[in-house]
């Protein structure tokens, strides 16, 4: 039975899948129609995702709200069962803002437009699908389908690698979700009760080697996802031959599913292997971070560039959930909204800076600030959020993680120590690559073959507002961070009190351990010791 009157969380994710089913019937030549149409169904299910929180959603309040569940397939006991809370929520908002812009962003798109619009409302339900699943299964089948559009859309309207960035991408992340199901249904058997219900399955109490394996699959499998070194090579690929909405998917959201996937089942479920983890977590964090920042360096291409640089920065969420503390459990899921409207907006722009030079690499543009200066402002915006400048939301998400790793009392001084100087070293990089990005761009040596129109080349109206969309949260988060904080922190703040009250636990039964065998090798003969 549904829980609210009316099953908003039903219509959010139903609206874009039956608005693309029927694409088909739109009588369309030039694919005008079909680009309005698509449009207003994602504005649409975007007015209804902000009415339904609004009036549906308490802010603050730490249990699963809106909640729906109907019978789908008793007998695989698979359930419609839907809600959220203050992790799932802002990102489903991120989801919605970002597929919006996206369609928006597609409005040049002449090739195959029905199947294009098609797909982009089909990613749409799936993502949010995602975010609100409460079935393992649910979750899983949302999971999946979300790969199929992307794929094709990589491999249609993709640049001239785009079947291999294509392939490597539907490789990679459909191989590593095998790894949800099995390690999903392993924890769903384990006991006398069987439930696919996620809520339930973290009610459960494991042998901490089931955990232990559990873990090790749900963190391949959202590791690809993230990505997580060494599991991150589909990532440059897939963003260099995509086209700039459908990176703007990818960064902004489809990155943030191996957050939220992290958080909901290796923190939550699994507290216990998550303690024997979290200094792993941290090491790939700090791995990511430095290892992107390092090879942004070496991409001429401006689109890889980016793509490594989002490497780097959610290398920042790992040290975050691994941390313990509430500060850097606030600055991880900060990162991930952070990322998302500061990714989608680097992404785009470098998409609109491709329709005027027709190339991707930084050295064949160069001279472009003079007659693309609103351009240049706002690339520039975007770039100063994604190097953490203060007054940026990108400041006040990795200055909580920074800050939480410091206050961890699980860890000993050093290895701090050692992980705050390693990241730093990342941070002092992001601005060098960046600016020297900006620098070759817009200030380098113009090349001859070159040919840019003295007039009409800089950013259209509507790609100023695409742009200016995304980048006044990121402002007013760094202005006022609360604006955001406070839709998640009870959330995220018993997320990490969980975990850490799993720490005594796994103390005391090591000791225990040992006093046993203690009391084993005492009581042995002599001669046997």
């Amino acid at each position: 039975m549904f829980t609210y009157d009316f099953p908003y969380l039903t219509a959010i994710i139903a609206l874009p899948l039956i608005g693309a089913i029927a694409i088909p019937f739109i009588p369309d030549k030039y694919g005008k129609n079909t680009r309005n149409y698509a449009l207003a169904i994602a504005l649409l299910n975007l007015a209804l995702i902000v009415y339904s929180i609004s009036q549906s959603y308490t802010i603050g309040a730490s249990e699963f709200q809106m909640q729906e569940t109907y019978e789908w397939l008793p007998q695989i006991g698979l359930n419609w069962s839907l809600a959220i809370d203050g992790i799932s929520m802002p990102l489903i908002v991120l989801s919605g803002l970002i597929s919006t812009l996206s369609i928006l962003a597609s409005w040049k798109v002449d090739n195959k437009p029905k199947l294009y619009y098609f797909l982009l409302l089909l990613l749409y339900s799936a993502q949010i699908g995602v975010f609100a699943a409460q079935d393992l299964l649910l979750f899983f089948i949302m999971w999946e389908l979300e790969l199929v559009p992307v794929y094709i859309l990589i491999s249609i309207w993709g640049g001239k690698k785009r079947l291999y960035a294509a392939t490597k991408f539907i490789l990679y992340t459909a191989l590593a979700s095998i790894f949800i199901l099995v390690s999903g249904l392993a924890l769903a058997f384990y006991s006398d009760t069987f439930t696919l219900n996620i809520a339930e399955l973290g009610l459960k109490n494991y042998p901490l080697t089931l955990e232990v394996l559990a873990y090790t699959g749900f963190l391949i499998a959202f590791g690809v996802k993230l990505p997580i070194f060494p599991f991150h090579t589909w990532l440059p690929d897939a963003h260099s031959e995509a086209s700039a909405p459908v990176s703007m998917v990818l960064a902004g959201v489809l990155l943030k599913m191996g957050g939220y996937g992290l958080i909901r089942f290796n923190m939550e479920i699994l507290p216990d292997a998550h303690i024997k983890f979290a200094p792993l977590l941290i090491i790939l964090g700090v791995v990511n971070i430095v290892y992107g920042a390092f090879t942004a360096f070496g991409q001429t291409n401006l689109k890889r560039r980016l793509a490594s640089s989002s490497i780097s920065h959610m290398g920042f969420v790992l040290v975050g959930i691994a941390s313990f503390t509430d500060l850097g459990m606030n600055g991880a899921m900060l990162q991930m909204l952070s990322h998302g409207l500061i990714a989608a907006a680097l992404f785009y722009l470098s998409g609109v800076a491709y329709e005027r030079t027709h190339t991707l690499m930084m050295d064949e543009m160069g001279g472009m600030a003079k007659l693309m200066p609103k351009t240049f402002a706002l690339f520039t915006t975007a770039s100063m959020a994604s190097l953490a400048l203060p007054g940026m939301s990108g400041f006040v998400s990795e200055l909580s993680i920074f800050l939480g790793i410091a206050q961890s009392d699980a860890y000993s001084s050093t290895f701090k120590v050692v992980v705050t100087v390693l990241a730093g070293v990342g941070l002092i990089l992001t601005p060098i690559y960046l600016l020297s990005m900006l620098r070759v761009v817009f200030y380098g040596k113009k090349e001859n073959a070159l040919q840019l129109p003295r007039f009409g080349v800089d950013a259209n109206p509507r790609e100023v507002f695409i742009t200016v969309c995304l980048i006044l949260p990121i402002i007013g988060i760094g202005l006022y961070p609360k604006l955001i904080t406070s839709t998640y922190d009870v959330d995220t703040v018993q997320v990490a009190s969980k975990v850490r009250a799993s720490l005594p636990v796994i103390v005391e039964n090591h000791v225990t351990a040992i006093k046993v065998a203690e009391v084993d090798l005492s009581t042995m003969p002599q001669i046997e010791r």
